[in-house]
């Protein structure tokens, strides 16, 4: 069957914490029955934000260059397009506005990241419960910009203190925000690098993928390989997953507009 699905986040050594060049990528999602990659490395941010973890504002033409150069490598073989994960918080909107428009992106992924010391600083107060609700809060806020086209890993924050995450109690808030984000039209990503983490999930749980689908938001899946060798990983089971959650199909996009897949099809176009 033609190849339907892309490994849509993935990362380069540009962000100093990723290994493996995006043809290495291209190559795996080949073997794994992918149509393609769509590189999203993590974007520059003002004033240092989170330097360690991301590429410097004056490396943005070389994460270009490389992602042009990998498209032509891999011509007629694998798709390799261009996105970028933007980290979001609020008043950074007028910097992504801006670099949002310096390239020619297929998919922008929104991002809030509670563990980055940066994002920490500024907003956790010392309560664990205040600080996952100031994270729902910013993922809504984050689809109200119009600056995205999906959201990343979009409860995170449970595995910043696993025993602090209460889902009865944080869950009025989670549909709140919810609620916000379907009346944007912005996809959510179900993120299967979740399995490694703290709370050893899918980034969303289950249940927060059930209110996702009763409100009608779109899901794109995504690995967030660091490395080649987990490009689409976990990609049947997250597919079944949905399935098995409502859902028919899963979201793709290109030239930033979203086109929908069947996951029937997309089980069956898998090697």
């Amino acid at each position: 069957m033609t190849p339907v699905l892309y490994e849509t986040h993935m990362h380069t050594p540009l962000c100093r914490h990723a290994v493996g060049m995006p043809v290495e990528y291209a190559g795996v999602a080949a073997r794994r029955g992918l149509r393609g990659i769509i590189v999203t490395c993590h974007a520059p941010m003002p004033d240092g934000y989170s330097a360690p973890m991301r590429m410097k504002p004056g490396e943005f033409p070389a994460y270009v260059k490389m992602v042009e150069e990998a498209a032509t490598l891999c011509k007629g073989q694998t798709e390799v397009l261009l996105g970028l994960e933007s980290d979001y918080y609020p008043g950074v909107e007028p910097w992504l506005k801006s670099l949002h428009q310096q390239a020619h992106f297929h998919y922008i992924l929104g991002s809030v990241h509670p563990h980055v010391p940066a994002y920490l600083k500024r907003f956790f107060t010392g309560d664990p419960f205040e600080y996952q609700k100031t994270y729902f809060e910013h993922l809504a806020l984050a689809a109200e910009t119009g600056l995205y086209d999906s959201l990343a890993h979009p409860d995170l924050v449970k595995n910043m203190d696993p025993e602090a995450w209460e889902l009865s109690t944080i869950m009025p808030h989670i549909a709140r925000s919810l609620d916000r984000i379907a009346a944007t039209g912005v996809a959510m990503e179900l993120n299967t690098s979740g399995m490694n983490k703290a709370i050893a999930e899918m980034n969303p749980g289950p249940e927060i993928l059930q209110e996702i689908q009763k409100r009608g938001i779109p899901v794109v899946i995504g690995a967030d390989a660091h490395e080649p060798g987990r490009v689409a990983d976990g990609y049947e089971k997250a597919l079944k997953h949905l399935s098995t959650s409502g859902f028919q199909t899963i979201s793709c996009f290109r030239d930033r507009t979203r086109r929908e897949v069947r996951i029937a099809d997309a089980l069956k176009s898998l090697s």
